[in-house]
């Protein structure tokens, strides 16, 4: 301890004051100390040019970590390539190096690079702009997205060696107008996706066929691009960009870049009412912990979920601020601030300056902020990947540092921190995606069938295509010469068709708080539960109510609001099951999957506050019912294990059960939860027994709840064990759901059922 500041002389020595502290240590459910791991390198390439070589040494660079040699290596073979270590282990170089190789060799050459984000093709232009200069070669990078202006447009198209992009535009700009990119297209040699795992459900099944349309347009032009990838850790990283890409890919994973130790510190809330089964609030708690680092002068950065959380963090930290570090910053950072705002937050966190940020998980995907010793995580980020995603920004290379991941009461928060083996003992999430959706592939087909007419024979995605142009042609939209199909409609299919949702018929959100501006965009499944009147819509964290939706134009108009609720729509569902494509049964259970017909239509909603989940208000909704084809998977219980229930017992039980289903559910899907919905049934007209259905939530599905029929078993052991281990006495918001859905013996109405299965094996 020093004793002119009182504070301790390293955070290895505050780690050990704070485990000798009762009040902290009685919350924390485990404390993981992960090793420090030296680095394992090679040294440059041989065939490396001087050039190139120098600007790197320029750099600091005299060596390459094993997975950035071996990944040069496979992209000089010809391989395509996906590369998946932690965050910070330098894989921008991966791709960089075989890239501006190629170009110093073959001045002539073209590179595309795809980011999901805006920000992150900003620091890839810098960092390459700095290694263009520093070789001194004329190697001209540039950023083509929605703010690149007309003037430069066409600079870019005709110049420009490396295109930096993302997926939309090459969706809406790119593609569609090949014939003005015929540079980039003649001489591509190296398509790069990096965040491969941010290319996942919907928008990944798009993206997915995005790249079929690109490699059909390299091969008119001549061209056969190899693609270099990369991703944070995954369950399935190779399988995942096989089917991304429709190649065979190498994978890399063999991470030499060093690490300091890290110490990871589960926390849970203490429990204020046993009865309701709620804990203090996740964000006091978060708060607690921060401010004890920040005073410490340790640099810590804070992750919350919502914007409104960010705010609560950010205004109690700053108040701390002014009196203990005097001008030293802290500040907040997401999604929407300007590229200016943004640079300046990370030039302060390099230099030190700033001393804490407060963040939405806008600073999740790799943008370079340098070296934190501290991460607060303010809830359970959804998935297993984004939590170390999200701790890697502490502790980025050397030096000892910190990760708390403070639960909130939602089951999924208690699942993970109540069972830590889970997280550290197994591999992240399965990014899923279903290019063949038919409902994507026939956008696609159109957009491809504009860009380039179709002849016969040709393949495109897995589906028989000639059936599909026929249907097209059908419809007017194509038309047939011969052995091939001509666009013939008017429009301009890539503009009306989003790369976020299956179903094009969206409904647009405008924002009416400062005149009048178009804020996003909502398929027309979601939008009953999500945008009907009085709803909290929240987008970029910005809590916005619904004062209108306008139905037949859909449109909804929203304002923007600050409340501490958020709201959840009550569906009355029917389901019809269409066709069973699997069944099984195991464990006393019968089970299967198949093509389901979902009829919703929303009839209340209600209003749940955000810290405890608790229900406190709710309210009619007036809209049509509407329906969705797509797939399920569903399981019933056999007589024995229903013998002796009256119908509204087994109603509680099955509302228990699903209503865990369906929050732990995430854990084996890089999904958000509303991707995946439950419908639990008495008795149901397909099994005639009690039945819990699932279903994506998405036209033609794309593969949710099938990988949740393989995963079955697993699943029910994951929420049995959750209901016996909540502190609850009779339900609550973190295991069966709230007394008044439930009912006072929901909790072991729930569990009866689950364990008379079992006897009954």
């Amino acid at each position: 301890m020093n004793r002119w500041t009182g504070k301790a002389a390293s955070l290895e020595e505050w780690l050990n004051e704070l485990r000798q502290d009762p009040e902290i240590m009685s919350n924390v459910t485990h404390w993981q100390t992960i090793p420090a791991r030296e680095a394992r390198t090679v040294p440059l390439p041989d065939g490396l040019d001087a050039r190139l070589a120098g600007a790197l040494r320029s750099k600091g660079i005299e060596s390459l970590f094993t997975h950035q040699g071996e990944a040069f290596d496979a992209v000089r073979r010809g391989e395509h390539v996906v590369t998946v270590t932690p965050t910070a282990s330098g894989k921008t170089l991966c791709y960089n190096l075989p890239v501006l190789q190629s170009l110093l060799e073959r001045p002539d050459g073209r590179a595309l690079y795809m980011f999901p984000t805006k920000a992150l093709a900003q620091d890839q232009v810098s960092e390459l702009q700095q290694l263009a200069d520093l070789m001194g070669a004329d190697i001209k990078t540039h950023t083509y997205d929605g703010d690149t202006p007309p003037t430069v447009r066409q600079a870019i198209r005709n110049a420009g060696h490396i295109v930096v992009t993302n997926p939309d535009m090459l969706h809406s700009a790119i593609l569609p107008h090949h014939t003005k990119w015929v540079k980039l297209f003649e001489n591509i040699r190296y398509v790069i996706i990096d965040e491969l795992h941010a290319y996942r459900g919907i928008f990944g099944s798009h993206v997915a066929n995005v790249i079929r349309r690109l490699k059909r347009i390299c091969r008119f032009y001549g061209s056969n691009p190899q693609f270099i990838c990369a991703s944070a850790t995954i369950d399935n990283p190779r399988e995942h960009a096989e089917r991304l890409i429709g190649e065979p890919v190498t994978l890399i994973d063999n991470n030499g870049a060093p690490m300091g130790e890290k110490h990871f510190i589960f926390y849970n809330p203490p429990v204020v009412n046993r009865q309701l089964g709620i804990r203090r609030s996740s964000v006091l708690e978060t708060r607690k912990l921060a401010a004890r680092l920040l005073k410490q002068g340790v640099q810590t950065i804070v992750f919350a979920r919502s914007r409104v959380r960010v705010e609560l963090l950010l205004t109690y930290l700053q108040e701390l601020v002014k009196d203990k570090l005097g001008d030293k910053t802290i500040r907040g950072y997401r999604g929407g601030y300007l590229p200016k705002l943004r640079r300046e937050i990370e030039r302060g966190l390099r230099s030190g300056e700033i001393r804490g940020v407060v963040s939405t998980n806008a600073l999740e995907l790799g943008i370079d902020i340098g070296q934190l010793q501290a991460c607060v995580l303010n809830g359970y980020p959804g998935t297993v990947a984004s939590t170390w995603q999200q701790s890697g920004r502490a502790g980025r290379r050397r030096g000892c540092s910190v990760t708390f991941l403070v639960a909130s009461s939602n089951p999924l928060d208690q699942y993970v921190i109540q069972n830590p083996d889970f997280f550290f003992n197994r591999p992240p999430e399965r990014a899923l995606i279903h290019p063949d959706n038919l409902l994507v592939l026939i956008d696609h087909v159109k957009c491809a069938a504009y860009e380039l007419p179709f002849a016969k024979g040709e393949q495109f995605g897995g589906e028989p295509l000639e059936d599909m142009l026929e249907f097209l042609t059908e419809e007017k939209v194509l038309h047939r010469v011969n052995d091939r199909w001509f666009w013939m409609e008017q429009s301009f299919p890539a503009h009306n068709i989003s790369l976020r949702s299956a179903a094009q018929e969206n409904f647009i959100i405008i924002d009416t708080t400062h005149g009048s501006r178009v804020l996003g965009e909502v398929d027309r499944f979601s939008a009953p539960t999500l945008i009907h009147e009085e709803a909290i819509y929240i987008h970029e964290g910005v809590q916005y109510q619904v004062e209108k939706l306008d139905y037949p134009e859909k449109k909804a108009y929203v304002r923007e609001v600050s409340v501490d609720y958020f709201t959840d729509a009550n569906l009355a569902v029917e389901l019809k099951v269409l066709h069973v494509d699997k069944e099984r049964s195991s464990g006393g259970l019968f089970r299967q999957y198949g093509e389901v017909t979902v009829n919703a239509k929303p009839t209340i909603f209600k209003k749940i506050r955000l810290r405890t989940h608790e229900n406190i208000g709710s309210g009619p909704i007036h809209l049509p019912e509407e329906e969705l084809h797509t797939s399920g998977y569903w399981f019933w219980f056999g007589e024995e294990a229903a013998a002796g229930r009256s119908a509204n017992d087994m109603q509680c039980a099955l509302l228990g059960i699903a209503n865990v289903l369906v929050h732990i559910a995430p854990l084996y899907l890089m999904c958000d939860p509303q991707d995946i919905r439950v419908v639990p049934q008495v008795k149901s007209v397909h099994t005639q027994r009690p039945t819990i259905y699932f279903y994506d939530r998405y036209p033609g599905g794309i593969g949710l709840s099938e990988r949740l029929f393989e995963v079955h078993d697993e699943l029910l052991e994951k929420a049995k064990s959750l209901i016996r281990n909540c502190t609850c006495l009779s339900g609550c918001p973190a295991c069966v759901g709230p007394i008044e859905e439930v009912g006072l013996l929901g909790k072991s109405h729930a569990l009866e059922l689950l364990q008379a299965v079992e006897a009954a094996v």
